[in-house]
């Protein structure tokens, strides 16, 4: 690439952080933070051209740059990784992903991430995310799988974020979680945001969290776990797994929020459908993606515990 600035936008679940806690958790991997505070310092940090201070609260949109030409280039690095693309047009593209692959460079992984392997499908993405986030609108963990939206141009890249942000998009997920669920449907509303110690988890916080709304539905009952329909309305980051392991019933394998299973190596939790508007055609596009198979092992493997 020939600029000479890397370019992060922020999202809406990192407003109200600090800049250099927000660049020291997307860049774990390329600075610490000290040097992130001496690049601040120095002039090399910017927000729509302007310098700040390492204390600088972030709004929702802005646009920052960082003077690093080499980790522009590192972070963007085209890479022939499989994809199972359901659907491809001239405005955008719907990818089944894997568990075990990260969306995007700056969950601190440089290279073999979604990114990496759309750039080498297509030059054509999206630059409203920024260098390190090109095409992407939004994003799943790195072991939830299932279906993610990618933007082939900013007017789709803006569209799809308006229909997120407005929350007409639908989406479902299947996850199996701890426990019987007693009831067939709730809703969980607790607000969630950044752990203070640890910016790498998220906690529920009745004060100073970001509004979080995830609806469930039973789908089938086993004698020490429970199959649910998710629909989250927001898309607040660990939602479902941080909101499941609140009311008692964590997602199966998930380490961070809940336990270990025997029956799966990463959290039993996938992306089943979406359904958005057209950015061009303004037809309403539905996607669905099966259960893949670690998790279909673990629903047999818990149909025959009796």
């Amino acid at each position: 690439m020939n600029t000479d600035y890397q370019k992060v936008i922020v999202d809406e679940d990192s407003a109200g952080e600090r800049i250099d806690a927000f660049l020291a958790r997307m860049l774990v991997k390329q600075f610490s933070r000290t040097r992130l505070k001496k690049m601040i310092e120095e002039g090399l940090v910017k927000i729509s051209g302007r310098a700040i201070s390492a204390h600088y609260h972030l709004k929702e949109g802005e646009e920052i740059q960082v003077v690093t030409p080499e980790l522009a280039e590192s972070s963007t690095r085209a890479e022939d990784i499989p994809l199972d693309i359901l659907f491809e047009d001239e405005d955008l593209i719907i990818v089944n992903k894997p568990a075990g692959l990260v969306v995007h460079p700056a969950h601190g992984n440089l290279n073999h991430t979604l990114v990496n392997a759309l750039l080498y499908h297509t030059q054509k993405l999206s630059a409203t995310g920024g260098s390190i986030r090109p095409g992407i609108v939004h994003r799943l963990d790195k072991d939830t799988s299932g279906i993610l939206v990618v933007a082939k141009n900013d007017r789709a890249h803006a569209s799809l974020a308006k229909q997120f942000k407005h929350h007409t998009i639908e989406r479902t997920y299947f996850a199996l979680v701890k426990g019987v669920v007693q009831h067939n449907e709730g809703i969980c509303e607790e607000p969630v945001g950044r752990a203070f110690l640890n910016h790498k988890k998220v906690i529920v916080k009745p004060s100073g969290g970001k509004d979080a709304c995830t609806f469930f539905y039973v789908e089938k009952r086993f004698a020490k776990a429970t199959l649910l329909k998710i629909k989250p309305r927001t898309g607040r980051t660990h939602q479902i797994r941080v909101h499941m392991a609140h009311i008692g019933h964590p997602v199966l394998g998930d380490e961070l929020y809940g336990v270990p299973s025997p029956g799966i190596n990463r959290q039993a939790l996938h992306a089943a459908g979406l359904i958005f508007d057209h950015p061009t055609a303004q037809k309403r596009m539905a996607f669905e993606s099966v259960l893949p198979e670690d998790m279909q092992f673990l629903l047999r493997q818990l149909e025959s515990d009796k």
